[in-house]
């Protein structure tokens, strides 16, 4: 059962009244609030959570394949849409998408398809699953395309999963790493300090005086330091999401070493298996392009997608059109122009996944073998710093005790 928030007007009295109903669907919320004897004027679902709880109950990647592939099978099975919908929803654990859905089947009881109907919660279903709905719904071929958009999403969580999951070693081990040094600035070396403060005609080494200052001014305004970091933090997220932002993180996504030529094959991936699915679906190759573009999410492979279209359009082959882009490897057009002459296109798009796909792999392989002994080497000269900020200042007293 689903919580719903409304207010309605109470026909005796004129009074306008707000409460709370549940039931298992919006259009089920009115009738019980008409048989209290009340209008309804409006009736809308009651927030699942705010903070932390709104957080675990987002709707994930696996989530959306779950949804997919159930209602494919009941759909596949003979049983109409509204009734598949209403068994996937009991199903559901997720609060947020079981919500959405009893929104998605109040839509297309009132006459709605079920594509526009799922266009109304684009933070959910974006706009590659719309699009393969409404392509099912066109060719009669819903199950298929429910079955198709749930293989999609798992190839696409699969291979970001791999891709963060290379990113989680060095980020644990970075962490780490300023944990110990910030332990070393703010314990050890005033106990440094403490120990040689006493001793006459005693000069600090500069690499120690250095780095008492440091743990002075962390010690003493460790809240300003908080500050710089909480506000340079939240001032760094939301320029990156900014247009410039955007442009300047997802060009060195592509460049920086050695992360970039992962992404880039990250990106053809994603672009070869997102218009495979779509071409497979009845998409025509425009709005495949179209749609593909918004899905890649990085805005330079987007812009070179943008200008493909406008060639495809004044008559030139998609091969041709993508040939000698800079944000497009080499063989991605010399394979499509076969595919093309073959008359095999959404084949040859599904050969390219697959290649990229694997070469993805070996990347994020390969980056786990450099990337190791780097940290390695980083951590190591962060702690020579720090042993030599302590055992200099003793090397130094030893040297002037054996000269007197």
């Amino acid at each position: 059962m689903l919580t719903f928030e409304y207010v309605a007007r109470n026909a005796a009295t004129g009074e306008k009244i707000k409460a709370e109903v549940q039931a298992d669907s919006e259009q089920a919320a009115a009738k019980l609030v008409r048989q209290e004897g009340l209008s309804p004027i409006t009736i809308k679902l009651k927030e699942g959570g705010r903070g932390l709880d709104k957080y675990l109950h987002r709707v994930k990647a696996k989530d959306r394949v779950l949804f997919s592939r159930q209602l494919s099978t009941l759909i596949n099975a003979g049983l109409p849409l509204v009734q598949s919908l209403r068994n996937v929803m009991t199903q559901t654990q997720n609060k947020t998408l079981k919500a959405t859905v009893s929104h998605v089947i109040s839509d297309v009881e009132g006459g709605s398809s079920f594509s526009a109907a799922l266009s109304r919660h684009p933070k959910i279903f974006n706009r590659v699953f719309i699009s393969l709905i409404a392509a099912g719904e066109t060719s009669g071929t819903l199950d298929k395309a429910l079955e198709r958009l749930a293989n999609q999403q798992e190839k696409d969580a699969e291979i970001l999963a791999k891709v963060r999951g290379a990113m989680i070693y060095p980020i644990i081990v970075l962490v780490v790493m300023g944990a110990v040094v910030g332990f070393m600035i703010v314990k050890v070396l005033p106990q440094v300090e403490i120990l040689y403060e006493g001793l006459p005609n005693v000069t600090l080494p500069l690499v120690t005086r250095i780095l008492l200052a440091v743990s002075h001014f962390v010690i003493k305004f460790w809240w300003v330091v908080l500050i710089v970091f909480v506000i340079g933090g939240i001032f760094t997220t939301k320029w990156a999401r900014t247009v410039g932002g955007k442009h300047i993180v997802d060009k060195l996504k592509m460049k920086a070493w050695p992360i970039g030529p992962l992404f880039v094959k990250l990106y053809m991936a994603r672009f070869a298996r997102t218009g495979q699915t779509l071409i497979a679906s009845g998409v025509p190759l425009i709005q495949m392009l179209e749609i593909t573009a918004d899905a890649i999410n990085n805005v330079h492979v987007e812009r070179s997608l943008h200008t493909a279209i406008e060639k495809v359009k004044g008559g030139k082959a998609l091969s041709d059109s993508i040939a000698g882009d800079p944000n497009f490897l080499e063989l991605v057009p010399n394979m499509l122009h076969i595919g093309e002459q073959s008359g095999a296109i959404e084949a040859m798009m599904g050969k390219i996944a697959d290649y990229y796909e694997k070469e993805v792999d070996t990347q994020i392989r390969n980056i786990s073998a450099i990337i190791e002994p780097v940290l390695m080497v980083i951590l190591g000269v962060f702690a020579f710093i720090i042993v030599a900020a302590v055992l200099l200042p003793i090397y130094g007293l030893a040297g002037q005790t054996i000269i007197k």
